[in-house]
């Protein structure tokens, strides 16, 4: 009897097959490129919101403190203030607007140009904490709905086969708050490991540089494992249209029963997009061959998302269906 029930086990997904699929449905579907690719228009020729003179204000500030005059401390500050000037110049408060766990992807935002071909970059300056903070909110809000909807059209692109937009519409304000719900999880999350990690980290640094930096990679190394389960966190809301509670309790469950399987998924899409990324960035900010850029990342991450989709479907449906036969095996 369990021979006969290991041989009726279903075929687990075939990841190949899925990113082809992945890519095939934004073929069918090439309006979905226009998001990211709008984002990066966005990034490249429009205004900037600039932190160029706050940055410089904090760090003068900084300079005046009490004991900022010690040698330790000039050299300290020589090497933040360098960071933070180049930061400060070069970050755009509009490239907020690429949230996580779900937003629109973007190639600007690696890049934060302060250039283009047209020259002509306006730049406006943010001069106080609480307008940053204040945006910052905004921005995000605004991000995470604008990747709702991007990752509803792509959802059903890949996984329907058709976009009905007026449908789309109407689930919109639901679909941004189960995200921006999501999103608050995810930030409550990282948070709490934050907390312990950073202590952690404070202990390891009095033992020397070389403590520390094995101690973040360990760290790091915990928190990647910790958050794995969750990769699939938004899908359900996209793909079965559960609320954020009930997604994120299957993205455990089905990465618990598929691990080295979506292991190695994500690793070959997390491959090919950062691969392809380093050659769309190559042309530079001030060259018109970074349109071809835009055009490619636009493709390749909208069918690497795509993918995703089909994935977690399948997956998901694989994982039913071996529960199933487990029961019906331990029954017998």
């Amino acid at each position: 009897m369990n021979n006969i029930n290991s041989k009726a086990m279903p075929a687990p997904p075939n990841i190949i097959h899925i990113i082809l699929a992945g890519f095939d449905s934004i073929t069918n579907h090439l309006i979905l490129i226009l998001f990211p690719m709008l984002l990066d228009l966005l990034l490249w020729f429009g205004p900037r919101l600039s932190i160029k003179n706050l940055v410089k204000s904090m760090l003068n500030t900084m300079a005046k403190m009490p004991g900022a005059n010690s040698p330790e401390m000039i050299k300290l500050m020589e090497i933040n203030q360098t960071i933070w000037e180049s930061m400060g110049e070069h970050f755009n408060l509009i490239s907020v607007l690429r949230t996580y766990p779900v937003g629109i992807p973007s190639l600007m935002v690696s890049i934060q140009p302060i250039n283009n071909p047209l020259n002509t970059t306006a730049s406006i300056q943010i001069n106080s904490i609480q307008a940053v903070a204040g945006l910052w909110i905004i921005l995000t809000v605004f991000g995470l709905s604008l990747g709702a909807f991007y990752f509803w059209s792509v959802a059903q692109a890949a996984v329907v086969g058709e976009i009905s937009w007026s449908k789309g519409i109407l689930k919109w304000p639901w679909l941004a708050l189960q995200v921006c719900l999501l999103a608050l999880l995810w930030l409550a999350i990282l948070v709490a490991m934050s907390v312990p990690g950073s202590c952690i980290l404070t202990v390891l640094a009095a033992g020397g540089e070389s403590f520390a930096r094995i101690g973040l990679l360990i760290i790091l190394g915990i928190i990647m494992w910790l958050l794995f389960p969750l990769i699939f966190s938004s899908h359900g809301i996209f793909v079965f249209q559960r609320t954020m509670w009930e997604s994120v309790k299957q993205s455990v469950r089905m990465t618990r029963y598929t691990f080295p399987s979506t292991a190695l998924f994500f690793f070959i899409i997390l491959m090919l997009g950062e691969g392809l990324d380093m050659l769309w960035r190559i042309p530079g900010e001030t060259s018109w061959l970074t349109m071809i850029g835009l055009l490619g990342h636009g493709f390749v991450a909208s069918g690497i998302l795509a993918s995703t989709f089909i994935y977690y479907r399948d997956a998901t449906s694989w994982v039913d269906q071996v529960v199933q036969r487990i029961k019906l095996s331990s029954m017998a």
